[in-house]
């Protein structure tokens, strides 16, 4: 079942650049994972608040790194966005221009690859900053 974009248009019609480029993540990464024999994730906008808001604070307070500048965890956030599962796993990216870039980077990585296949987890949320010496980018992924 083919993954449906989660947001809606605008009022002048037009989905906003970051949350197209959000949700053509998280297609790119439902493609890899049926090659592998996975389920599709769907997007889960809980999950998409974690990551968005990880991404914004990496760009804002100039660091790259999975723990949060305050020491929060990936865990930490996720569930502070009100998402509660038994899993959960992350994907860090910065300065992959596009969508397709840093899903093929998270391919080509080994730690990587496996958070995106592990057909335990079920649901993503994918956060962008676009931004002068980014894009940062966040992948949050959750068994629920």
């Amino acid at each position: 079942k083919p993954t449906k974009p989660a947001s809606s248009p605008s009022p002048t019609g037009k989905v906003s650049a970051v949350v197209a480029a959000e949700d053509e993540v998280a297609r790119l990464t439902n493609a890899a994972r049926q090659e592998q024999g996975c389920g599709p994730l769907r997007i889960d906008e809980k999950l998409r608040k974690a990551a968005r808001g990880h991404s914004d604070d990496m760009a804002a307070k100039g660091y790259f790194d999975h723990t949060s500048a305050d020491g929060r965890s990936p865990w930490d956030r996720i569930k502070a966005a009100g998402y509660n599962a038994s899993m959960f796993a992350e994907n860090i990216a910065r300065g992959q221009a596009t969508p397709d870039a840093v899903v093929k980077g998270w391919l080509n990585s080994p730690g990587h690859r496996a958070n995106i296949m592990n057909c335990k987890l079920k649901a993503i949320g994918v956060g962008v900053h676009f931004g002068s010496g980014g894009p940062w980018w966040t992948q949050d992924f959750g068994s629920a």
